[in-house]
């Protein structure tokens, strides 16, 4: 626990929305849904306002979860008992699929998910959506507060910083990054809940991350395709800055010839109201003319992928291009790497690994959300490897798909079956280098620790050619967390890579606390795919052993950790 109540500040001289006095992490305290009663009255999601009458959105705390040391990639007769951490090398956060949403947009899909639930993902509809730059911004207050007791050397977010590819999404993530003058409110201005600061179309002032962090940025398929999921086609992009509501087809039923049809109205969010009813969504014939939302914006743009990397130059926190100042971003290439602190030899390749607009779509692997790489990026993430491996770096990996999680025809495969090399290609690739710590993603949603092991039927099989996957949560979804990673040299130079998952510090009453209740309520109706329920939180210490030669070159490096 870390007390801000003892820091000597007014926060409300500097805070529009104040998180919470006092900062956990799920090693101390977790959140848990409440165990919905049997009987619960089933309702739409669209149904807002019965929520809490009807049961849903309720939680509790619940104890500090912590996995302790997790030994899975080391040999068989390893003793991690009396193994101490030596010297810290490295500390970083990891935010991940924000989402930040223009809600009023008329070019979404609310239609899908508006009436869904028992399985079906929240992510076309959950009326968190509403508060994405509230919550965004709680977690910025909560990194500080972590920031100030144990400094982080970095940050990182690992892609969908924006739901659809919208200039003013974008802009809102930035700024509120940045520190900036929030105006969540498109189009006509609204006020729900009249007064200032007391509803989610308020304009507030974002705190910021601390400028002593620099943060870098991961390519997301939302960032630069419609939804996640196609390339903007003519269509769509005039939708996005008109005032007509989307009309498609059924991308589920028919996905190859979906956005050629006109049979559904997708729906948009009415700003003028508390809970955010839904205007212009079902079939084309319930309609007499197409529905409009309440005015069209300029600012909700459709940005290219180029125009989406540039915009992380129109920042006041640092790098300025937040990685992108490091390749030319006018022609979308978004692969680059850093090493964070010159005094250890850790660098961070981050690789984007999210389809191309050229891809073709295909009936085995339909739309574009999954991960690929093509031959210019794989060849560019070997040289990296390379080189990282022959300076004796370590490496870390920071991509927004997760790689090898499921299968690549699997209904929910997360590889695209027409990449330039395949899954199992590419992690016999990646298991050759035994300076490979981690590969850190997101995209699913939910956090989720998976040992790479080299040898998965022989541990003792070269060990140092094993890695960890880390994926990370959304901070739209439950449980809304983020991450923070410590790497430590142990005692017997082996690496730990301390995992911990965060939940923003929202105060009581505010309106990050409301999402926290819409998302808990999202998560009971639509039953998303969680790890470790009930609090969604898994945090360990990973240990990864290395090679006789990096043992030898890494036993100098790191701050000592007194005892």
């Amino acid at each position: 626990m870390i007390a801000l109540s003892g820091c000597g500040f007014d926060f409300s001289q500097f805070f529009e929305y104040p998180i919470d006095s006092e900062v956990y992490t799920t090693r101390q305290r977790t959140i848990i849904p409440d165990a919905t009663p049997w009987g619960l009255d089933t309702i739409y999601p669209y149904e807002v306002a019965k929520y809490a009458a009807a049961g849903y959105g309720m939680w509790h705390y619940g104890d500090g979860v912590d996995e302790g040391k997790v030994t899975d990639l080391m040999p068989t007769n390893y003793e991690a008992g009396s193994v101490t951490n030596k010297a810290k090398l490295l500390t970083f956060f990891a935010i991940t699929d924000i989402h930040i949403t223009d809600e009023e947009t008329p070019c979404q899909v609310i239609y899908y998910g508006y009436k869904s639930g028992g399985g079906v993902a929240s992510s076309t509809y959950s009326p968190v959506m509403m508060y994405s730059t509230q919550v965004l911004d709680a977690a910025v207050q909560t990194i500080n507060a972590l920031h100030r007791k144990n400094p982080f050397d970095f940050g990182i977010s690992l892609g969908d910083a924006c739901n659809s590819t919208q200039y003013n999404e974008t802009r809102w993530y930035i700024d509120v990054l940045d520190g900036g003058e929030i105006d969540p409110d498109s189009g006509d201005k609204d006020d729900p809940v009249f007064g200032p600061r007391n509803d989610y179309q308020d304009r507030f002032k974002a705190v910021g991350l601390d400028k002593s962090i620099p943060w870098y940025q991961t390519l997301g398929n939302h960032d630069h395709f419609w939804i996640g999921t196609y390339p903007v086609n003519d269509y769509l992009r005039e939708t996005y800055t008109g005032e007509e509501i989307l009309c498609t087809g059924n991308v589920f039923v028919d996905p190859l010839n979906a956005l050629d049809q006109r049979k559904y109205y997708m729906g948009a969010i009415d700003g003028r109201t508390v809970y955010g009813d839904i205007i212009g969504v079902g079939a084309v014939e319930d309609f007499t003319s197409p529905p409009k939302v309440l005015a069209a914006d300029p600012d909700r743009r459709s940005l290219t992928r180029s125009e989406w990397m540039n915009e992380f130059f129109n920042t006041t926190s640092t790098p300025v291009g937040h990685g992108f100042n490091q390749v030319d971003a006018s022609n979308g290439f978004a692969c680059y790497s850093f090493i964070p602190n010159p005094d250890v030899p850790i660098k961070v390749i981050v690789l984007d690994n999210t389809q191309s607009e050229t891809d073709g779509n295909y009936l085995d692997a339909p739309d574009y959300g999954h991960g690929s790489l093509d031959e210019a990026r794989y060849n560019w993430l070997v040289s990296e490897l390379d080189a990282g491996q022959a300076a004796n770096q370590l490496m870390i990996i920071a991509a927004h798909i997760p790689i090898a999680v499921e299968a690549e025809n699997s209904a929910m495969g997360w590889w695209s079956a027409h990449a330039y090399i395949n899954q199992t290609d590419l992690l016999a690739k990646l298991h050759t280098y035994p300076n490979l710590l981690l590969w850190i993603a997101g995209h699913r949603h939910f956090n989720q620790v998976t040992a790479m092991p080299y040898n998965a039927s022989d541990a003792d099989d070269h060990p140092e050619l094993s890695f960890w996957q880390v994926e990370t949560s959304s901070l739209r979804d439950w449980p809304q967390q983020f991450r923070t990673f410590e790497i430590v040299r142990n005692s017997d130079n082996t690496i730990s890579i301390f995992t911990t998952d965060v939940d923003p510090a929202i105060k009581e009453g505010s309106l990050a606390a409301q999402s926290r209740f819409y998302a808990v309520a999202a998560q009971q109706l639509f039953k998303n795919p969680v790890s470790d329920p009930p609090t969604g939180a898994y945090n360990a210490e990973l240990i990864k052993q290395l090679s006789p030669a990096m043992q030898t070159a890494i036993q100098n490096y790191g701050t000592p950790i007194p005892h």
